[in-house]
């Protein structure tokens, strides 16, 4: 199911935001190595992945209602959690691997005042979570960083496919029976599809699009909400082609761009 983005105003303030302070690196296998995020969050203060919360504040408004209790993957530097407590969103778990990360993030919050979200030093293939916890889980290019090595993105490598579905099944335990997760992703549906269809989950797989020009995808996935396989299939829409152009991509998003075409 594909529901239209809306246009949004562009906040300079924000755009300025995108530009990494650091050179990107020059292979797209250093986003997996936690030495490089200690280094770079160590020197860089903000960076937004894939567009900023302004882009894509009317979906979040649409799917997660204030009271939610929600868990974001993969912080890093983003102010994605700040603009959420902004509106309304106030009960928000962070978690990331870096150690430099959630330190740096800690300070900044405790810094504006935003004690109740807290921020954790956790592994998002192994949750330190109980069952059933969060209303909502959400990440913002986080998972599009394992595919940085998947090589043909039609047949992932097997250890690809076996760490996406290390994540997904952790984000299924850890929501409560009604919850959703909500993943920001460059990955297009007929990507990721087979993994969110995998049969070991119940929810439903929804997505909208956000960007000018270039479309970034909002997958919804509803838990405990799936459809029969019948059901599933004959509700499938055909994906139209996208043109990837780069001069259309943000910041360091081209590298996830040239991941697709050098193995497409």
């Amino acid at each position: 199911m594909q529901e239209e983005s809306e246009p949004k105003l562009r906040n300079p303030e924000m755009e300025r935001s995108r530009k990494p302070t650091t050179e990107p690196p020059s292979t797209a296998l250093a986003y997996q190595d936690p030495h490089y995020w200690n280094e770079r969050f160590s020197k860089e203060e903000h960076y937004e992945w894939f567009k900023d919360y302004s882009h894509f504040r009317h979906l979040i408004q649409a799917h997660i209602p204030p009271t939610s209790s929600v868990l974001e993957l993969g912080c890093g530097n983003s102010q994605l959690c700040e603009e959420m407590y902004r509106d309304g969103i106030t009960e928000v778990t962070c978690i990331d691997l870096s150690a430099v990360a959630v330190e740096k993030m800690q300070k900044r919050l405790e810094a504006k005042g935003y004690k109740e979200i807290k921020v954790l030093e956790a592994d998002m293939l192994d949750l330190p979570f109980n069952e059933e916890c969060f209303d909502v889980v959400i990440e913002k290019g986080t998972m599009d960083v394992l595919f940085v090595n998947s090589g043909d993105p039609w047949n992932p490598r097997p250890e690809t496919v076996a760490q996406v579905k290390a994540m997904l099944e952790g984000v299924h335990r850890v929501l409560k029976p009604d919850g959703i997760f909500i993943s920001i992703s460059f990955g297009q549906p007929h990507f990721r599809r087979p993994l969110f269809d995998a049969p070991d989950f119940t929810w439903s797989v929804e997505w909208s699009t956000f960007g000018d020009g270039f479309h970034y995808f909002f997958y919804i996935l509803r838990k405990g909400k799936r459809l029969s396989s019948d059901e599933s299939s004959s509700g499938k829409k055909e994906i139209p082609s996208i043109s990837l152009f780069q001069e259309e991509l943000e910041g360091e998003d081209f590298i996830f761009r040239t991941n697709i075409d050098e193995n497409s």
